[in-house]
Order: structure tokens, then C-alpha cells, then sequence
């Protein structure tokens, strides 16, 4: 039996469809679908003033903050791979969010909030952020605000994995936005089928399939949440190290990996990076991604790891699923 099981968090909503037996009651499995999501939401929402994450982003520079092993998990992970993409990938890019207008305080760019966010001297939040594993806290080095919204619907995705696993569910997908991840096949041995969208602002289109089993996908892009400066479209994905909305011919980049977190990371860290520098940073890591990126009015495909057949730039073929 199929079930289809959703519900909301983070502004948008979640859902899981899997293959379960015929008798299985849904409701205590949504309810701890509902839990784990909502768990996320409460410790590192931007949007929550009493959450885990706001409360860090409050504390004064050089103030040790107690917070949840599972907060920390995904701090420490996102410090790792803000590291490895040499600041491309940067939690600390909140006020920069704010000013712009795609956070919590204001719906609009402000030009004052801007040059503030972008005077202020500040370095990468793996340079500026202490984390204390074993005794469960975390120290702000810098005045500097933190910023999960490039890492937690991930990771809330992988929480949607581990209750799916605890109620001995091994046929499933579990979705959040653009994040998602494959717990085995479907019950037939199909993998997941699980559309690539075209980046086209304003419509749904379908550009290709992607087939998922035991694995996640998440893409990052500039066609949903923009605004456009001198006719220019910037995404609401901030580049740490400009100090400045991302700007460059990258439509849209998905990224294949076990987790959803890293997935859901490395997709910002990859559209940050751009076309330039993006691709030999996957080749470096050995990451599985796949750009489209404008070019003359067209898209075209870059690759690599399994997309490596689109590694030099072609056009894109527009399909939909069989």
C-alpha cells in the first residue's frame, strides 16, 4: 500500500510517500513525521525569535551558548563544509539575508541595511564560530549572524529518514522544497523517480528525471526567490564573500549525495562558486552535480561525477518523465 503523508514547516510543506503494509495505521507515523520536522524548525529558524539559532545569533561575541546536540551536529557539519568550500558555502551570511530583504525583518531591500551588512569587516563562519562538542555549547568569535536556511531543510529531511527507519519503513521518499531523499526503491525494485525542474521564473516545467534509491538530491537556483537590480536577476543566495547576492550564469545546480544535508549544502556551496570555480571544486571532492547554465539566451548542461556526459556545455533537451 502507498501512503502519502505531508503536512507544514518551514513556510512550506513536508512529505513522505512509502510502501508499507496494508494494516499500517498512518497516524502515529505522521505525527512523528510532524515531530521531527517541527524539532528542526524549533531549534534553527531564522523566523522563530525564541529558537536555539536566534538565541546564538543574540549572545555577545565571546559568550559560550548551550544549545541541542542536534543543532550542534548540524553546525559542525555546516563549519566543515564552509571549510572545504573555501567560504562558498557560509552560514554566517544573515545579515546580508536581512538587508536584502529575504529574511525575517524586512520583505524588500533596504540600501542603508545593505552597505552596514556589507562594511562590516567579517570572515567565514568557519573562521569565526567555536564549537564545543563534548560539552554542548558554541562561542561567536565575531559579531556575526547565523544564517541554516542553506542546511536545515536538509537535514530535516534526513530526521523525516531516521523516523522512517525507526518504524521499520524501507520503501520511501521524503520531501521538503527542493530537498530530497530516497530510503531504498519502491516496493516493485523501481528506484524513485523524481523530477528536475526547469529554471524558468514563473512556470512549472520539467527539464529531466532523476532515479533515486538510497540516496538525496537537492537543487539551489535563481528562478524562485530573486530580485532584480538594474535588470539584473540576483538570487536570494548570498555570497559571503562578496558580501552580495550570488551573480552568475548558474540557473540552477543539483546535487546528488547520501544525506540530504550535505546535498541541500553543497548545492549552495556550488551555485556560490559558479561556473568558474564550481566544477573543479566537485571534481576535487568528488561531488555528483549537475549545472544548467544560461548562456546566450539558452541553457546548456555541466557535469560531474554520474553527470560527467554533460561535463563540456551542450543545450539542454527539455523532457518529461515516462
Amino acid at each position: 500500500m502507498r501512503l502519502n503523508l505531508n503536512g507544514p514547516t518551514m513556510g512550506t510543506r513536508w512529505s513522505v510517500n512509502c510502501d508499507v503494509a496494508p494494516d499500517r495505521d498512518p497516524k502515529p507515523l505522521r505525527a512523528a513525521l510532524q515531530a521531527a520536522v517541527d524539532l528542526v524548525d524549533a531549534q534553527m529558524s531564522p523566523w522563530k525569535p525564541g529558537s536555539d539559532l536566534m538565541r546564538l545569533n543574540r549572545a555577545p561575541v565571546d559568550s559560550w551558548v548551550d544549545l541541542p546536540a542536534e543543532m550542534l551536529y548540524v553546525l559542525d557539519r555546516a563549519l566543515e563544509i564552509s571549510r572545504l568550500s573555501a567560504g562558498a558555502f557560509d552560514p554566517a551570511v544573515g545579515a546580508l539575508v536581512d538587508a536584502w530583504g529575504f529574511g525575517a525583518v524586512r520583505d524588500e531591500p533596504d540600501a542603508q541595511a545593505i552597505r552596514v551588512a556589507g562594511d562590516t569587516s567579517r570572515c567565514p563562519a568557519h573562521q569565526s564560530l567555536e564549537l564545543d562538542l563534548d560539552a554542548g555549547r558554541a562561542c561567536k568569535r565575531a559579531g556575526l549572524q547565523i544564517d541554516l536556511c542553506g542546511i536545515a531543510k536538509g537535514h530535516a529531511v534526513d530526521c523525516m529518514v531516521a523516523v522512517l527507519q525507526h518504524y521499520d519503513i524501507r520503501h520511501a521518499l521524503a520531501a521538503l522544497d527542493g530537498e530530497l531523499r530516497a530510503l531504498g526503491s519502491q516496493a516493485d525494485g523501481q528506484p524513485w523517480a523524481v523530477a528536475l525542474e526547469s529554471p524558468e521564473p514563473g512556470r512549472r516545467a520539467v527539464h529531466g528525471v532523476i532515479e533515486l534509491q538510497d540516496l538525496a538530491v537537492a537543487t539551489s537556483g535563481d528562478y524562485r526567490r530573486f530580485v532584480l537590480v538594474g535588470g539584473a536577476r540576483l538570487a536570494h543566495t548570498m555570497d559571503g564573500r562578496r558580501a552580495a547576492p550570488v551573480r552568475n550564469d548558474v540557473a540552477s545546480i543539483t546535487v546528488l549525495a547520501r544525506t540530504c544535508m550535505d546535498a541541500d549544502a553543497w548545492a549552495t556551496a556550488l551555485l556560490v562558486a559558479g561556473p568558474s570555480d564550481g566544477p573543479a571544486m566537485a571534481h576535487r571532492l568528488g561531488l555528483e552535480a549537475l549545472w544548467l547554465l544560461r548562456r546566450e539566451g539558452t541553457l546548456v548542461e555541466m557535469g560531474s561525477g554520474r553527470f560527467d556526459s554533460a561535463a563540456a556545455p551542450q543545450p539542454v533537451t527539455t523532457h518529461s518523465p515516462s
